[in-house]
């Protein structure tokens, strides 16, 4: 089991409810396959840069332990969620 960090970007327009219910998603998608660690919310941030036209995000960060094939996995659900806007997966045992 190697050690992972997901970054994601969820939609600034969703409701709050519909965000949190994307965070679960996500931490629910890790735990069938690995082991789901640190959940760091934070919060409502200005982006960099417009991702599709907007300017503002709910970021979220979780750190888990899994498969080394899992976060292709992860990639690919991530890619085709709509509420995500952004996401970036590490390998934190690959330094």
């Amino acid at each position: 089991m190697n050690k992972y960090e997901v970054m994601f970007i969820v939609e600034s327009t969703l409701e709050d409810d519909k965000r949190e219910a994307t965070v679960e998603m996500v931490k629910e998608i890790i735990a069938a396959e690995g082991e789901v660690g640190k959940v760091d919310v934070w919060g409502m941030r200005r982006l960099a840069y417009p991702i599709q036209k907007k300017n503002e995000g709910y970021y979220v960060v979780i750190e888990f332990s899994a498969s080394p094939d899992f976060p292709t996995e992860l990639d690919r659900r991530l890619k085709i969620s709509d509420n995500v806007i952004r996401h970036i997966i590490i390998n934190k045992d690959e330094k």
